[in-house]
C-alpha cells in the first residue's frame, strides 16, 4: 500500500520539481527583453530631524523631520514592489537631540544612536557618510556606526558597539595608520526582484545593486581638529574611477553613487566639494544620488547655475544622461526615481529615457503636510523627552528679540553677541597667555547660519526674556571649535569681498525687478564685522572681488600689511567656504573650547544683554545706490516691523507669500537711503 501511495504520488512530485526548477531558472536568468522597475528611495541631509519638531524655539514643526519623511517613503514602496531605500549622510548631526547624544549625555556603547534606531526601524537598505558625521570625532563615530576603525584616536580594542542595521558605504576616506577605508568603500546588496517577461508572463530575478560612498574632500579642513593625521581623502573622481570597475567585476548589475555633494562646473579638482557633475561621467554610474548643498533636484524652475550646467537635464533629472536625484535637506523631501531595467541576456541594463526622476515634498498642494508616522515619535520619545528637558536650562536674559530674518540687509541682532563674545574670549587668551599679540587689534567673524534657505521657520529667532541653552544654540548652530587666524589687512579685505558674494550685481539703470541674494551663496558664508572700531561698505553694483570700499579701522583706512587676529570658526578657518588664504596656515589658535560653549559662558557672564550694548552695532552698509526698479528679497512674512526695530530704513514688505512655496514674504529694500 505504501509503495502504490508513493508511485501514484510520483507525478505530481516529479510535476512540483519541474516547477520548482523552471522557477529557479528564471529567478537566475529571466528571457532577454524582460523588464523591470525598481525603485529607489533617497534621503539626505536629515541633520538628526527625526520628529516634526523645533527644538531652539521648543514648538512642532511640521515642515521637517523623518517621521513625515516615512510616510512618503510607504507610499513610494506601495507603488514600487521593487525599491531600495537609501541614506545619502549628514544623518547624525544638526539638531540639539544629536549633541545632546554626543556631548551631554554620552551614548552608551549597546545603545543604539536615535537617527540610526529611527533608520533601522524603516527599513533602510544602505547609507552614505556625509562631511558632518565627522563633527564629533572618529571614536564617536566608530562608536554609533558599529565600526572597527584602525586609526589614530581610536583604541585597537575598543568595542563593536550598536549601530546602523545596514551597511554604510565611503570610498574616498582612508586610515593614515592602514592606508585602507575608513568604510567599506561600496557594498553589493542582492534583491529578489519581479519583472514581467516579453511574452507578458511574471518572472522573477536576482538583482545585483551596488552602492559606493563619497563624502567631499574637504572635510580633512573642516573638521581638522579631530581628522588631522588620523585620515586622508582621495578625490571623488579618482575613487570612483578606481572602485566602480572592481563592482562590475563583482556582478553588480547596477551602480549607484551616493554622492554627498552637489554639481559644480568649475574644472575638477581632487578635492573638489561638489563633484557631482564630473562623477556622472565616470563610466559605470547608473544612477547619481546627490546631497549636501541642501537643494531639490530636479527642480524645473531653479536658476542656479549649477543647475543649468551643459549636459544637467533640471526637469528631467539627469546629469549627462545619469538619473539624477537630490532630495533637499531635514527630511522635508523623498528623492524618488523609477528606475525602468531591461534585461539583455547577460545582465540588467538601465532604459534611461524611459526611466522617472522626481522629489516629493511632505508638503501637499493644499499646503498641509502628510501625516506622520507615529512609530517613529515612539521609538525615540525618550531621547526626545530628555534633549527638551536639557535645552531649557537658563544662561541668562534678553531686553531684545536676537533674529536672522533682516541680517541679509543689515540687522545685526543675532551675530554681534556672537562676534562679543568670541572677541572677549581671544582677548583674554591673549591678555593671559601670549601677551606678545597685545598690540594686534582683535576682531570677529560671524555670519547668519540659518537664512530661510529651508523657508520661513529657517532663522534665528530668540525673543526677548529668559535665555536658555536652546536660544543659544539658536543663535549658534554648529558644534564647531573656535579658531583664531592672524591675517593682513588685504587678506581682510579679501575675506569681505568673499562674503560679499551672497549678492547679486545690481543693475542701476534696469527696468527690471531685480533679486538682492544670490541664493547659491549660503547664508553661513556671509561672514560680517559687527565692531564699532571697524568700518565698511558693500557696492553691490560692482562686480564680485569689488565690492568693499571705505574698510577702516578706528577711523583709518585699513592698511594692506596691517596685521589683525580675527576669531571665526575651525570651519572657516581650514578652507571651508574657499575664503581667499584661508586654508589652516593662518591659524595661530585652536581654543579648546567649542564656539558655542564661549557663548554660553559669556552670557552667563553678562548675565543681561541689552539691545545697545549687545544687538544695535553694524559695522558694514549697503553704498548708496539710486535704482529705477524694485530690489527685492525674501524672509518670514509681517515682520517689517522688527527691521525697524533694529534701525533699518527703507524697507517694504510687498507681498506676504513670494510663491515659493517656503512659506517666505517678497520685500522691498530701497538701496538709495
Amino acid at each position: 500500500m505504501w509503495r502504490r501511495g508513493r508511485l501514484a504520488l510520483l507525478p505530481a512530485l516529479l510535476a512540483a520539481s519541474l516547477t520548482a526548477c523552471v522557477s529557479l531558472l528564471r529567478e537566475a536568468a529571466p528571457p532577454a527583453g524582460s523588464r523591470a522597475t525598481l525603485g529607489v528611495l533617497e534621503t539626505t541631509d536629515l541633520h538628526a530631524n527625526l520628529l516634526g519638531y523645533d527644538y531652539y524655539k521648543l514648538k512642532a514643526d511640521p515642515s521637517i523631520g523623518l517621521e513625515r519623511t516615512a510616510t512618503l517613503i510607504a507610499q513610494a514602496r506601495s507603488e514600487f514592489p521593487n525599491h531600495v531605500l537609501l541614506d545619502n549622510g549628514d544623518a547624525i548631526q544638526g539638531t540639539a537631540l544629536a549633541d545632546y547624544q554626543a556631548l551631554v549625555a554620552p551614548l552608551p556603547c549597546k545603545q543604539t544612536l536615535a537617527a540610526y534606531k529611527a533608520m533601522n526601524q524603516l527599513g533602510y537598505d544602505g547609507g552614505g557618510i556625509g562631511n558632518h558625521e565627522f563633527n564629533y570625532g572618529l571614536a564617536y563615530l566608530n562608536q554609533v556606526t558599529a565600526s572597527h576603525f584602525e586609526v589614530g584616536g581610536v583604541a585597537s580594542d575598543a568595542a563593536r558597539c550598536a549601530g546602523p542595521a545596514f551597511p554604510l558605504v565611503l570610498a574616498n576616506i582612508y586610515s593614515s595608520r592602514t592606508h585602507a577605508p575608513l568604510f567599506p568603500p561600496y557594498r553589493i546588496l542582492q534583491r529578489q526582484i519581479s519583472a514581467t517577461g516579453p511574452d507578458g508572463t511574471p518572472v522573477r530575478s536576482t538583482l545585483r545593486i551596488g552602492i559606493i560612498g563619497f563624502t567631499p574632500p574637504g572635510v580633512l579642513q573642516w573638521d581638522q581638529r579631530a581628522l588631522e593625521g588620523k585620515v586622508y581623502a582621495q578625490g571623488v573622481r579618482e575613487a570612483a574611477l578606481q572602485y566602480i570597475p572592481q563592482m562590475r567585476e563583482q556582478g553588480a548589475d547596477l551602480v549607484i553613487a551616493l554622492a554627498h555633494g552637489g554639481l559644480d562646473g568649475a574644472p575638477y579638482t581632487a578635492g573638489m566639494e561638489d563633484a557631482g557633475y564630473y562623477l556622472a561621467q565616470v563610466p559605470g554610474v547608473d544612477v547619481l544620488l546627490m546631497g549636501h548643498a541642501h537643494q531639490s533636484f530636479p527642480q524645473a524652475a531653479s536658476t542656479l547655475p549649477a543647475f543649468n550646467l551643459p549636459g544637467v537635464d533640471k526637469v528631467r533629472g539627469r546629469v549627462h544622461g545619469v538619473p539624477s536625484v537630490m532630495a533637499n535637506l531635514w527630511g522635508k523631501d523623498l528623492g524618488v526615481i523609477g528606475l525602468r531595467l531591461r534585461y539583455d541576456g547577460q545582465r540588467w541594463l538601465v532604459d534611461r529615457d524611459a526611466t522617472t526622476v522626481e522629489v516629493r515634498s511632505t508638503r501637499q498642494p493644499d499646503r498641509s503636510y502628510v501625516p506622520a508616522d507615529g512609530a517613529l515619535a515612539q521609538l525615540v520619545g525618550l531621547e526626545h523627552e530628555a534633549t527638551i528637558r536639557y535645552v531649557q536650562s537658563p544662561v541668562g536674559h534678553s531686553d531684545f528679540r536676537m533674529s536672522s530674518y533682516f541680517a541679509d540687509v543689515g540687522d545685526s541682532t543675532a551675530i554681534q553677541v556672537v562676534n562679543q563674545a568670541q572677541t572677549a574670549y581671544v582677548q583674554r587668551y591673549v591678555e593671559t597667555s601670549h601677551p606678545a599679540w597685545g598690540g594686534l587689534p582683535v576682531l570677529s567673524m560671524a555670519s547668519p547660519f540659518k537664512a530661510g534657505a529651508a523657508g520661513a521657520a529657517d532663522y534665528t529667532d530668540v525673543l526677548a526674556g529668559g535665555l536658555a541653552l536652546n536660544n543659544v544654540a539658536d543663535l549658534y548652530l554648529y558644534p564647531n571649535a573656535l579658531h583664531v587666524v592672524r591675517v593682513n589687512g588685504a587678506e581682510l579685505k579679501a575675506w569681505l569681498e568673499k562674503s560679499a558674494e551672497r549678492f547679486n550685481r545690481i543693475d542701476p539703470a534696469s527696468t527690471a525687478v531685480q533679486e538682492l541674494v544670490n541664493p547659491a551663496v549660503p547664508g553661513f558664508n556671509f561672514d560680517m564685522l559687527t565692531d564699532a572700531d571697524v568700518s565698511y561698505q558693500i557696492d553691490i553694483s560692482k562686480p564680485v572681488g569689488q565690492r568693499i570700499g571705505g574698510l577702516s579701522y578706528r577711523g583709518a583706512a585699513v592698511l594692506a600689511d596691517q596685521q589683525f587676529l580675527v576669531a571665526t570658526n575651525n570651519y572657516r578657518a581650514s578652507g571651508g567656504g574657499a575664503f581667499p588664504a584661508l586654508d589652516g596656515s593662518r591659524t595661530v589658535l585652536a581654543a579648546p573650547d567649542a564656539s558655542r560653549d564661549v557663548l554660553i559662558s559669556y552670557i552667563r557672564e553678562r548675565r543681561q544683554l541689552n539691545r545697545n550694548r549687545d544687538g544695535a552695532q553694524r559695522s558694514w552698509h549697503f553704498a548708496p545706490l539710486k535704482t529705477r526698479a524694485a530690489v527685492v528679497f525674501h524672509s518670514a512674512p509681517q515682520l517689517q516691523e522688527l527691521a525697524e526695530e533694529a534701525g533699518l530704513r527703507g524697507i517694504t514688505q510687498l507681498k506676504n507669500d513670494d510663491g515659493g512655496g517656503k512659506g517666505l514674504a517678497l520685500y522691498a529694500i530701497d538701496l538709495s537711503l
